[in-house]
């Protein structure tokens, strides 16, 4: 006999707003309004929103202080627990995880989830000179799920590193060094990569580029496609400008049935697992894997004592075409098959930490199209840093919904000791050219020391720069001074 307080996801909904002029378009939390409202239709009842008893908002790069009690009394929601977050890519697939906990155990029968971007209008406000206007929000969550920690070290910080566009192609850099391939073989295959993403775009209705771009288009530099950081061109970043919204709801089957949802709408999260990697880069082990996903995404899995080829779905998370190769390894995936369902967050539209909401909703879509198929969604927030991995189905399981936190499994993996400055030679073991408008601008480089320490070394030497975007730096000595900076020793390492 089935559990009435086994959890379900009634209602999706995903909101894209193309606008011309910025000052036409709604504010963040209006479209949030939006997307919940759109979500209850979906569900077939548009009045549950009275119900709800917990509204979970997703950060997002706006400014408001605490925009849950706005969507919730837009809503005419009434006494609401309003639930926050902190930055993190990772925390739609968490926050599902714990909003399925909590109905399981009882302590609520009606959430939704909900979060916007408006990175396009916020552009285009930009490029004319004007600000968009922002309602005041006040008050204070009810609840937090998550901590917020610094993604990025003191040391990283004094040799310039913050920004993932700067993490994200080191990362990608030492996998092309890990798999022994040349820099033109390298960008040949991660290119076709993408390609296959933008593909799948063009086939879904919510996504942000539905024209497909094929594998040349993206690795081509061009004045629409300029480096941003090597080896990536702009269409191989994460799309942030967009407008998006998307909004989830999750309840008791017996909430469900007392809604009147009819069963044909119903998903069912069947597990879900959380675990994060070293909070610094600086401590990675490795800078081309990440125990956090081979760990918790294999699982997720196990719980259901499933394996990775009864996947039907998957969408991978894909902020960088270097993290969907990791997760690749890490869960043995078949790279030739479809890694997303949304065209990922160049070509589907990378609302920020709010992507996974439109996987996951796009997910409840196909698995409505083709019921007993399961689906699996990868999340992952900050440098590589922090992983949450969820699997669906029309379908209940034949036990309640599991949940594993792998972190103490996590935790005893190896990691590495670094510091803050080294004079002497070391070998480079990653790094990347950064671009700007003018350029060449630096190129950022993880050490080791002899010992095995790591430390970050730069150069803004533009004959180095341009020998390092031709040839293999990864594996090479150099001299790294006191302040920081690297320069070609007399030999290198392979």
């Amino acid at each position: 006999m089935q559990n009435p307080n086994t959890p379900v996801i009634i209602g999706v909904s995903q909101i894209l707003q193309r606008l011309t002029d910025p000052l036409e378009g709604k504010e963040v939390i209006d479209l949030m309004v939006d997307a919940v409202n759109k979500a209850a239709v979906d569900a077939g009842n548009p009045k549950l929103v009275s119900e709800v008893d917990s509204l979970r908002v997703i950060r997002g790069v706006w400014r408001y202080k605490q925009p849950a009690a706005y969507v919730a009394e837009k809503l005419g929601m009434k006494n609401i627990e309003t639930v926050g977050t902190p930055f993190g890519g990772n925390y739609v697939q968490s926050v599902l995880n714990e909003s399925a906990r909590d109905i399981l155990a009882g302590r609520n029968a009606l959430i939704v989830l909900t979060g916007a971007e408006n990175g396009n209008s916020q552009a285009k406000a930009r490029k004319a000179g004007i600000e968009l206007p922002l309602t005041e929000t006040s008050g204070a969550y009810t609840r937090f799920i998550g901590a917020d920690k610094p993604m990025v070290s003191e040391d990283e910080k004094a040799r310039g590193l913050q920004a993932p566009i700067q993490f994200y192609p080191m990362f990608e850099n030492a996998l092309r060094y890990e798999r022994k391939e040349s820099i033109s073989d390298h960008i040949m295959r991660i290119s076709k990569l993408w390609a296959g993403f933008s593909q799948v775009a063009s086939q879904n209705p919510n996504a942000w580029l539905q024209n497909p771009v094929d594998a040349e288009t993206i690795r081509t530099v061009s004045k629409s496609n300029r480096l941003i950081s090597f080896p990536y061109p702009k269409m191989m970043n994460s799309n942030s400008a967009v407008d998006m919204a998307s909004a989830i709801i999750l309840c008791s089957v017996s909430k469900a049935r007392s809604l009147g949802i009819s069963e044909s709408l119903w998903v069912y999260p069947l597990a879900g697992t959380d675990a994060q990697d070293e909070q610094f880069v600086s401590n990675r082990d490795s800078l081309s894997s990440s125990p956090a996903i081979r760990i918790a995404g294999n699982r997720v899995l196990e719980l259901l004592g499933m394996n990775i080829n009864e996947v039907d779905l998957i969408d991978v998370y894909s902020c960088f075409p270097s993290a969907v190769q990791v997760a690749v390894k890490e869960l043995n995936l078949d790279d030739t098959k479809a890694l997303t369902i949304t065209g990922g967050l160049t070509f589907g539209g990378g609302p920020l930490n709010n992507y996974v909401m439109h996987s996951i909703s796009r997910m409840v879509d196909l698995l409505r199209e083709s019921p007993g198929q399961k689906g699996m969604i990868t999340a992952n927030g900050g440098m590589l840093t922090k992983h949450a991995f969820g699997i669906y189905s029309t379908e209940p399981g034949d036990k309640n919904f599991r949940y594993e936190d792998c972190q103490d499994e996590v935790n005893a993996c190896p990691s590495r000791e670094s510091v803050s400055a080294h004079e002497g030679e070391v070998i480079i073991e990653t790094y990347t050219v950064m671009y700007n408008a003018e350029g060449a601008s630096v190129a950022h480089a993880a050490c080791l020391l002899p010992d095995g320490r790591r430390t970050w070394g730069n150069t803004t030497d533009q004959e180095m720069m341009a020998e390092m975007v031709q040839s293999e730096f990864c594996g090479k000595t150099v001299m790294l001074n006191s302040a920081g900076e690297f320069s070609l020793g007399l030999r290198s390492s392979v």
